[in-house]
């Protein structure tokens, strides 16, 4: 548990050290509770206040930088840039997205232009999975992608099959097709910005279908991309 703690919280100083504060903030936590956990565990008192004070430095600068994000929030300067390396793991939907998702998410609206061939439309499929079970409130997702000019029939289909059964969890799903579009962003109504460059399809295809990364997307291989994360306080309105 200590070794783990030290993996994590190594990673939060250097998410902060980069200005990644809304994930840095997130492995503060994480590790700050495994160090809790472990002064529980251990029946030694030297360890016991080792751990307490690593703890209690940790959880102080979680605090800071909790600070720090609404501050910006507020004024509406925070930014987040992540650059994802070609070939690097541990940027699955949950790791990108997983943090700004939550009771007050109500609605989602995603522009992307490539939501067409089969594994793009099970990337969206993978992304409102993780959305359904983070977002207790949400009740609407809309998408604007392009058509597909081979077989804008099955892509069709597949988007049906998304909504019906979003349906199921009382959560509408509208779709629209724009010849033009080009732009990839995911809006929260919360106040959350996420552009990616390639949008949902940032990963490599994975070498086998019995192989790590074939189902958990955090242990796929990335392509090159950049992540851009602000917030803004007031919302379109053509987004609710």
């Amino acid at each position: 548990m200590e070794s783990a703690a030290a993996s994590i919280l190594k990673r939060a100083v250097e998410m902060d050290n980069n200005k990644q504060y809304t994930m840095a903030f997130v492995l503060y936590q994480e590790g700050v509770q495994i160090l809790l956990d472990s002064m529980k565990e251990t029946k030694e008192p030297t360890k016991q206040k080792h751990f307490s004070t690593r703890a209690s430095e940790y959880l102080d600068r979680a605090e800071k930088i909790k600070a720090l994000i609404e501050k910006q929030k507020t004024t509406g300067t925070y930014r987040e840039l992540i650059k994802v390396e070609t070939g690097s793991i541990k940027y699955g939907y949950d790791s990108v997205f997983g943090r700004f998702l939550d009771t007050t998410v109500t609605y989602i609206y995603i522009e992307d232009p490539y939501i067409r061939a089969f594994h793009q439309c099970q990337n969206l499929v993978r992304f409102c999975e993780l959305a359904v079970r983070k977002c207790h409130s949400l009740s609407k997702i809309s998408l604007i992608t392009t058509p597909d000019p081979e077989d804008k029939k099955s892509q069709i289909a597949r988007l049906e099959e998304l909504k019906q059964s979003l349906s199921s969890h009382l959560i509408s799903f509208e779709y629209t097709f724009s010849d033009t579009l080009h732009d990839r962003q995911i809006t929260f109504s919360n106040g959350w910005v996420i552009k990616i460059g390639r949008g949902l399809d940032y990963f490599k295809a994975p070498n086998g279908k019995f192989v790590l990364g074939a189902c958990d997307l955090e242990l796929r291989p990335c392509l090159e991309t950049t992540i851009d994360i602000f917030h803004k306080n007031q919302l379109k309105n053509d987004n609710t």
